[in-house]
């Protein structure tokens, strides 16, 4: 049971990575750039939830709500003061202002709530579940981040295959240029999937700090690259990718710290990533791109 117990919490924490992979590889997808801030946003939504129920006492659903409204405006924010004046200008450049934002985020975090953890109130209310006479307990927030994964992964795919805004987005990932012409808005397209990236962010913050209930200006640091690796890993740009390189991860890491050591577990995982990219450079569900000369 052990084995099952720790393979189940390996899925719970890659559906974390998962939620948090999508917004990295809609952004890339889209606007093929990497957004390094998009850990932070995490942080973000985790003091905005902490802020409105262990401060204000307001009820968990409330603070959750809160953070995704917060997310959702700070990201579409830093978009459009950040990274749209930046639409034309190499990758380095945008990769180090990517960069600066991350650190100007923790940094104001730590000059609004210093540098000392917050003891994180959990969002979830859900008894554990108990199985096999009680030798196998599944916590609620376990059980809410799976079902929240699975849930925002159909929602998502829906909303891009089934919409006017989806089909745009999908123009906008294949040629900017021919999306314009077309009559598309390319610069509100970027922005509406800055939007869902950072609400996505919030969702991730609140099941993370729900799970591992310690939040501090640097929470969303570790975790924001792990989902980075996990998008790459599946195949950035790929909905279907960051959902199998998240689960992937999750459980690998879990797995590793639990047989064979928890200080090598993240020198694994990045191992693993190695190991894939050379066999398979694009991810696992990455396409290749041929570029026009």
């Amino acid at each position: 049971m052990s084995f099952l117990s720790y393979l189940i919490n390996g899925i719970s924490l890659g559906s974390i990575y998962a939620i948090i992979a999508l917004g990295y590889t809609m952004v890339y997808g889209i606007a093929r750039m990497l957004n390094f801030a998009h850990g932070d946003i995490i942080m973000v939504g985790g003091f905005a939830i902490f802020t409105m129920v262990s401060t204000l006492g307001m009820a968990p659903m409330v603070g959750v709500v809160t953070a995704v409204a917060v997310c959702t405006i700070l990201g579409v924010t830093i978009e459009f003061v950040a990274y749209r004046p930046l639409r034309g200008a190499s990758s380095l450049a945008v990769l180090i202002t990517a960069i600066g934002v991350s650190y100007l985020l923790q940094n104001l975090a730590l000059l609004i709530f210093g540098s000392n953890a917050r003891q994180f109130t959990s969002v979830v209310n859900i008894p554990s579940l108990k199985l096999a006479d009680g030798r196998l307990s599944i916590s609620g927030e376990t059980m809410v981040t799976i079902a929240a994964c699975i849930v925002i992964m159909i929602a998502l795919t829906t909303f891009i295959n089934k919409t006017k805004v989806g089909q745009a987005m999908l123009a906008v990932s294949e040629d900017k240029g021919a999306a314009a012409l077309m009559g598309i808005n390319v610069n509100r397209t970027i922005a509406i999937t800055f939007a869902i990236g950072s609400a996505l962010a919030a969702v991730a913050g609140a099941l993370l700090c729900s799970t591992y209930p310690s939040l501090t200006p640097y929470t969303g640091s570790m975790p924001g690259i792990k989902a980075f690796v996990a998008a790459v890993f599946g195949g950035i740009g790929s909905i279907p990718g960051a959902l199998l390189g998240g689960i992937i991860l999750g459980v690998v890491e879990n797995l590793s710290k639990a047989y064979i050591s928890s200080q090598l577990s993240d020198a694994i995982v990045f191992s693993l990533l190695i190991i894939i990219l050379l066999v398979r450079p694009t991810g696992i569900m990455g396409k290749k791109i041929n570029e026009k000369v």
